[in-house]
């Protein structure tokens, strides 16, 4: 039996969401901002008049208002769009269990078991759904319809509107086909760039690629890449479990990263920030019950150039002090830290995760008896900041700077997921 999935996916979110808690802002340029004051100051989120004067997501807002001089900026209030996102999924739970979340906007449904339920026509279930939300939420949402999730994806992405696209398997190759490469999920930038070297420049030109091209180029990525593009993909989705609404996740890698509200240009400053990022990772390490083995980094320069490094570390570990000595080392050993080489932006993250109940190899030439007491004092840390808040128990070095003691990095970090593959 062939799969019937949908992709819903919410139109201009964020922007959405802040013109239906004012509705006075309907029919103006309007943007979603991040602050200024901070350095965040970029276009999150934009509606179909900001866009119409050329504004674009990821601009600085400087730029957009020199676009749009009537551009209205809004700050961005992620609790609300959390609200709005579980509301979204409450309503597509009720067609179904097997709905996976792709960031807070965007979500897969396969409805091949219920289709029959809600009178068996794809088209007449999104059209549905598509009222509903409006209805209900007050927000539009465009929907793609196919037997694959590539595929549904792009349908939605076809229509910023409020509109259903549907790809069979009798029309696929003279619409899916001749689309740009770039649109197919997981082909960012550099891969666009190494497909057009070889003049492969449509969906159409990668479903009908050799292997030992694919192989050559991308490895066992460039056939996962070909398979969605043939419309070979099974993937399944994932059932989203009610009281999370959200489904089970891998987790591969932990990691937090933020522009410093200055430029940094000493020790005392970075250390400051770095210890910060470092807390929140090895922190959400415990909450997921991992330990790291590569530690890395990642620098921004205030030219915006940067770099990542990273190390392999001798023994696993979510311990906040070892997390920020090899973050530390990593970073004294690539930057000066003076004011001839200002960086702008600080990235920690944690990868090679393996169980902390796996059992390891102890250090003959460390103190493990000093090990546990560390990770003692990390516990009983972690137990006072979830009773009375982040900022309950705080290191001396991240005081020292009073325009970075002041944030809450763990606290304001949103995830959202960032692969098909994960």
């Amino acid at each position: 039996m062939s799969r019937c999935i949908l992709h819903v996916d919410a139109n201009c979110f964020y922007a959405s969401v802040a013109m239906f808690r004012a509705p006075e802002l309907r029919g103006c340029a309007l943007a979603v901002g991040g602050n200024e004051n901070t350095r965040h100051g970029i276009v999150l989120a934009k509606n179909p008049q900001a866009k119409a004067a050329g504004v674009k997501t990821g601009e600085p807002l400087v730029q957009a208002r020199r676009k749009c001089p009537s551009l209205v900026v809004v700050p961005p209030d992620y609790s609300d769009y959390l609200l709005f996102s579980k509301d979204i999924r409450s309503i597509l739970l009720e067609y179904t269990d097997l709905v996976e979340p792709f960031g807070l906007d965007e979500c897969w449904l396969d409805i091949t078991g219920s289709l029959h339920l809600f009178g068996g026509v794809p088209f007449l279930v999104a059209e549905q759904l598509s009222e509903r939300i409006k209805s209900e939420l007050g927000i539009t949402v465009s929907i793609g319809i196919s037997w694959n999730k590539p595929f549904a994806k792009l349908g939605s992405d076809l229509d910023a509107g409020d509109g259903i696209v549907e790809y069979t398997r009798e029309n696929y190759q003279r619409t899916v086909w001749t689309r740009a490469v770039s649109d197919l999920i997981n082909v960012g930038p550099a891969t666009t760039r190494k497909l057009a070297a070889y003049n492969v420049r449509t969906i159409g030109d990668l479903a009908q690629c050799s292997d030992t091209y694919l192989d050559r180029r991308f490895g066992v990525v460039g056939r996962k890449l070909r398979t969605m593009a043939q419309g070979l993909d099974t993937t399944p989705v994932k059932a989203m479990r009610p009281e999370d609404m959200d489904v089970a996740r891998t987790v591969k890698s932990v990691g937090n990263g933020l522009t410093a509200p200055h430029d940094i240009t000493c020790v005392q400053d970075a250390k400051a920030l770095l210890h910060q990022l470092c807390e929140s990772v090895a922190h959400r390490m415990r909450e997921f019950q991992v330990k790291g083995t590569v530690c890395g980094i990642g620098v921004r320069h205030a030219d915006l150039g940067g770099y990542s490094r990273q190390r392999k570390l001798r023994m696993s570990t979510h311990i906040t002090s070892e997390v920020m000595n090899a973050a530390w080392d990593l970073l004294c050993e690539n930057e000066p830290l003076d004011k001839e080489h200002p960086i702008r932006q600080l990235h920690v993250c944690m990868s090679g995760l393996v169980s902390q109940h796996e059992p390891w190899q102890p250090d003959m030439f460390g103190s493990e008896e000093h090990r546990r007491h560390l990770e003692h004092l990390d516990a009983s840390i972690d137990d006072l900041r979830r009773r009375y808040g982040n900022h309950a128990v705080r290191r001396l070095s991240e005081l020292a700077d009073p325009a970075i003691k002041h944030l809450d990095i763990k606290g304001d970090n949103i995830i959202h997921p960032v692969s098909y593959w994960a």
